[in-house]
């Protein structure tokens, strides 16, 4: 099969359109998918260019977002059949084969059926996205209807999925941009205040906004200084949660002094510590937003879509910073 080989760690470049063997044969309760559509993502360019998790296994093959149609299935396998349309975050982290390719092997458990409404590449572009911000929203920020949540880079491609979940529970919705056409997008995603970032003090517009008090839960999606940045702009007892680490020089005496609760989120945890149960919850919110987006409650946008030869290309774009929604790789025709 054709797959786009992570040759060794650094510059784009590295990524290089091989023959490769075939995967492995299927076991009792995996499948085999043809994969039509792969989705990329900024863990994608971070590992691509510092190493994966697993540096003794080079060659590897990017890509954890993947959709396709099953192939063939294992003995034991119960809830698909060839010919099955699925999507599913999965491999690309060094160790298990990741979706730069044109099959892959996954255990049933965890997958979800694709959307039926939407196309190959749009569902390869969800799994991810959709997983890290149901998790940060939903389990660790605790959101519940009626409260009021700032979400920054909602234009982005965990933001721009944030935002919709959000509003599906019944709150009011506060995110940042940095300019006039991806305000457009976010407020047809529902926002209902946006903070052009780059001009306002978004502490100041969202105290404005909340007459002073502050969102019940911020989400980060950028990293860095945004995250302690973001602690006056949160209610006292109130909750912020981000993806990214936070960083070492992270001022805290403002979380703690309101009381702050601190939630980390990282989606792959499961994946590299085999949490199994984990891998299997996170097939069941993608079930769960498929019906969602099936009922037209829920869009995946899809910026850019590149050949499979053109994965370096991708990387390059993604790292450029200005990418609204989601960027997808597309495998085969269909």
């Amino acid at each position: 099969m054709k797959a786009v080989l992570m040759t060794a760690a650094g510059s784009p470049e590295v990524l290089q359109v091989q023959e490769v063997a075939n995967p492995a044969p299927i076991r009792n309760t995996e499948l085999l998918v043809r994969l039509v559509a792969a989705g990329i993502n900024p863990i994608d360019t971070k590992l691509r260019s510092r190493g994966s998790f697993y540096p003794d296994r080079l060659p590897t093959i990017l890509g954890c977002d993947g959709a396709g149609v099953v192939e063939a299935v294992g003995a034991s396998v119960q809830r698909f059949r060839p010919g099955d349309e699925v999507y599913f975050c999965y491999g690309g982290l060094g160790a298990h084969q990741g979706n730069y390719a044109e099959y892959t092997v996954v255990d049933e458990r965890f997958l979800a059926r694709k959307p039926a409404s939407i196309s190959f590449a749009e569902a390869a572009a969800a799994p991810l996205v959709l997983i890290t911000a149901w998790e940060a929203l939903y389990e660790r920020g605790r959101l519940e209807p009626g409260e009021r949540v700032l979400i920054h880079a909602g234009a982005g491609g965990v933001g721009h999925v944030a935002i919709q979940l959000a509003k599906l529970k019944g709150v009011s919705v506060s995110t940042t941009v940095s300019s006039e056409e991806k305000a457009n997008f976010v407020k047809q995603l529902g926002a209902d205040h946006v903070i052009f970032y780059k001009q306002t003090d978004f502490v100041q517009a969202v105290l404005d906004w909340t007459g002073g008090e502050g969102v019940d839960l911020a989400f980060d999606t950028v990293g860095g200084e945004t995250f302690h940045k973001t602690f006056p702009a949160v209610r006292v007892y109130g909750d912020i949660v981000t993806i990214l680490e936070p960083d070492a020089n992270t001022v805290w005496k403002t979380a703690r002094t309101r009381n702050l609760r601190i939630g980390l989120e990282f989606m792959l945890a499961p994946a590299l510590l085999g949490l199994e149960e984990s891998l299997q919850h996170h097939a069941e919110i993608l079930e769960q937003c498929a019906t969602w987006i099936d009922e037209g409650k829920l869009k995946i946008h899809v910026s850019h879509k590149f050949p499979l030869k053109e994965a370096a290309k991708v990387h390059q774009l993604l790292e450029s910073g200005s990418v609204t929604g989601k960027i997808v790789l597309l495998i085969s025709d269909e």
